[in-house]
């Protein structure tokens, strides 16, 4: 069985990949981790992976490359059928499980990160809330900390929880809004695990102090990495 947690967003461009990478400069030093990126569309302008490799100063056995990578910055099901290509669960799940088997020493637990929100199509029949549950990780959400924030973090929340997928917690990007993070946490019954700032430019050196004093500080995602 897998352990990590899945990474998520209330929409496409939120953060998700930040925070991502925090998650590896906040937890590393006390248990293995993973980074994976399943699925990447618009591959020609963005690079996800190479981002957290850049923010976290990964090694290269903390990265896992491979995985469906997609020309065009659209729904992973259209950037698909664009290229003539179908994305499949089960081949994703496979691609996990053949690098975490016995020949993977590390025992690492993974952050496997989304691609846009929940409920994006990755084919005909199967959303990326379908990936969550072949994975079986609880899934950490990360949402906007302005106006509207708190019923597109709401419904995210109940999406996942309408598929029995456990919610570790949420993180808010932007300006803090003390208003927004208590109805979040009242109202979606979870606790927000940490607020980070928008940077320009987003660089290792402030994410990293963010992240060692302002991400989960009571450690409460320790339980489910270990």
């Amino acid at each position: 069985m897998l352990r990590g947690l899945f990474v998520t967003g209330t929409d496409t461009g939120v953060g998700k990949t930040a925070i991502s990478a925090a998650l590896l400069l906040r937890f590393r030093d006390a248990v293995p981790l993973r980074y994976w990126k399943p699925v990447q569309t618009g591959i020609e302008q963005d690079d996800d992976t190479a981002t957290v490799r850049c923010l976290a100063a990964c090694r290269e056995e903390e990265i896992l490359a491979d995985g469906i990578r997609l020309p065009r910055p659209v729904s992973p099901h259209l950037a698909a059928r664009w290229s003539g290509q179908t994305i499949a669960v089960d081949n994703l799940i496979h691609l996990i499980h053949s690098h975490s088997g016995p020949a993977d020493s590390s025992k690492a637990a993974w952050i496997v990160e989304g691609a846009g929100g929940a409920l994006v199509p990755l084919n005909d029949t199967e959303l990326m809330t379908d990936l969550m549950r072949a994975l079986a990780l609880p899934v950490l959400v990360v949402a906007r900390s302005g106006l509207g924030t708190i019923n597109h973090t709401l419904l995210t929340m109940a999406a996942l929880r309408a598929r029995d997928l456990s919610i570790a917690g949420v993180v808010m990007v932007g300006d803090p809004n003390s208003d927004n993070r208590a109805a979040i946490e009242h109202y979606g019954c979870a606790p927000v695990l940490g607020e980070m700032p928008l940077w320009n430019p987003l660089d290792r050196e402030r994410l990293a102090a963010w992240a060692a004093t302002s991400l989960d500080p009571q450690q409460r995602l320790l339980g489910v990495l270990r």
